[in-house]
């Protein structure tokens, strides 16, 4: 029997993206794995509703919010309809290829996993030049998540987050925003013990292509990993 993959994607003025991603999944044909392909509109004042209207034959389901109520939002709705035995986030822009999947689907098909985090900086292909205070300050994150959690991660802030789907409870999760990600990191890690990390190729936008995550986070990141430990 088949496992089952959801890939939640919550979008966000992504027109100019989202069907180029679409696209992308429907060319990965992955041996002993269904997917489940979720869209959640986030509100968007561009486009974006059109191209998943128009498209529907390239995913499983949709979720239109009527507002802007931040991805972290975005992500837990899907999550509560998500029906695969594994979850993986994909962002609606270029910036991680789906074909990056299958490393993801071999160490499920290989191991008992808990947890696949894609790691940009063990990269295996390529992977766009940072912005250096961008690097430094994913470095600090990792840091001080694996001090906390007793961890060996080298990018816990990689969007390509893997992981069984009954080891959270969607309806325990408190954040909305861009922190939601280390919210999730920290409620998986503390209630399994098989992680890993796979290297993934990464496409980084800057800030002037769209890039929506801004210095700030860092701070309520740090906060909900700090406060999720105790």
């Amino acid at each position: 029997m088949n496992k089952k993959l959801s890939i939640l994607i919550p979008v966000y003025n992504e027109e100019k993206t989202l069907l180029n991603i679409l696209e992308r999944i429907n060319e990965c044909k992955i041996e002993n794995f269904d997917f489940e392909t979720i869209i959640i509109n986030d509100g968007s004042d561009d486009n974006t509703f059109n191209v998943i209207k128009e498209n529907s034959d390239l995913y499983d389901k949709v979720i239109n919010l009527d507002k802007n109520r931040g991805k972290g939002y975005a992500v837990k709705s899907g999550l509560k309809i998500a029906t695969g035995d594994y979850v993986i986030f994909q962002d609606a822009d270029l910036e991680y290829d789906p074909k990056d999947f299958i490393k993801f689907t071999n160490l499920i098909n290989k191991f008992s996993v808990d947890v696949i985090i894609g790691s940009r900086f063990n990269y295996s292909e390529y992977t766009r030049s940072h912005n250096i205070a961008n690097k430094f300050g994913n470095y600090i994150l990792t840091l001080f998540f694996n001090l906390l959690y007793n961890t060996t991660f080298t990018d816990i802030y990689s969007c390509y987050l893997a992981f069984r789907k009954d080891i959270l409870d969607v309806d325990k999760l408190k954040t909305d925003g861009f922190e939601q990600h280390a919210e999730i990191l920290c409620k998986i890690v503390k209630k399994s013990d098989r992680f890993y990390e796979v290297p993934i190729n990464y496409n980084g936008r800057s800030a002037k292509e769209g890039k929506k995550i801004k210095f700030y986070h860092f701070f309520t990141v740090i906060y909900r990993i700090l406060i999720e430990r105790f």
